[in-house]
């Protein structure tokens, strides 16, 4: 039974928000093996949506990711090609929300920034 232990930075630019923890979650949990996620002192069950979330991982944020089981490596290595590519985000900047949340003002007021009509 292999333990495997290796860190990984977060990439993209949103951090590992809802989404991105969800996708850990699932693709830790198609394997057999324990999945542990750290970040500082926090250790966390990586089959846990709830646990991942609370590493609030950020852009740049180092996790220790931690594999154990018969099907250890096989995890681990899908595990880090999912967080280096950034979990399917690198086309997103973070200012995507701020676009979307002036467009709704702009529909709200009729086109006017400032709110006045």
């Amino acid at each position: 039974m292999a333990v495997i232990e290796r860190e990984a930075t977060i990439v993209n630019p949103l951090g590992m928000h809802a989404r991105p923890a969800s996708e850990f979650v699932k693709l830790a949990s198609r394997y057999r093996c324990g999945v542990q996620v750290r970040r500082g002192d926090l250790a966390v069950n990586g089959k846990s949506i709830l646990g991942v979330m609370m590493l609030v991982a950020e852009r740049g944020a180092t996790l220790v990711i931690k594999t154990d089981g018969d099907d250890a490596e096989a995890a681990m290595a899908a595990l880090l090609a999912l967080v280096a590519d950034g979990f399917h985000e690198m086309h997103l900047t973070g200012a995507e929300g701020d676009a979307d949340a002036d467009a709704a003002l702009d529909a709200d007021d009729g086109g006017d920034q400032d709110g006045v009509v």
